[in-house]
């Protein structure tokens, strides 16, 4: 149940769009075994002026920040940053402008189902990957 949110430069078509959230969507399905239905994420767009970024990189520039349940193996996030260097390289992005950031709040802290609490359901699906 990750909860996804991929920064961009503004100026992209709908059909990049759509493109860039299936790629970010593909590498989770692909590296954390999450199942395809599963689908929470946000494209947020930034001005020149709102985003700055470092030295050198491009105005494909992507940042990508996964909140996700505790658990998955230091082996599943290196897969994970390899399949979304890989997908958006697909889509033009140069692989040292892609910034992955990672974000495990403990399953407590997580209110799902009509706020329940995520450590008191049976998740459907297995975290240790």
């Amino acid at each position: 149940m990750p909860l996804t949110s991929i920064d961009v430069f503004a100026g992209r078509s709908p059909e990049a769009k759509r493109a860039l959230l299936q790629a970010v969507h593909d590498a989770m399905v692909e590296a954390l075994r999450i199942p395809d239905h599963d689908r929470k994420y946000r494209l947020r767009e930034y001005g020149p002026d709102e985003l700055w970024m470092p030295p050198g990189k491009s105005d494909r520039y992507t940042i990508v920040e996964v909140s996700l349940f505790p658990g998955r193996s230091l082996e599943a996030k290196r897969r994970l940053y390899q399949a979304l260097v890989r997908n958006l390289g697909a889509l033009g992005t140069p692989a040292d402008d892609v910034l992955v950031v990672l974000h495990e709040p403990p399953m407590e802290n997580w209110g799902v189902r009509g706020g329940v609490p995520a450590s008191e359901v049976d998740l459907g699906f297995e975290i240790r990957v």
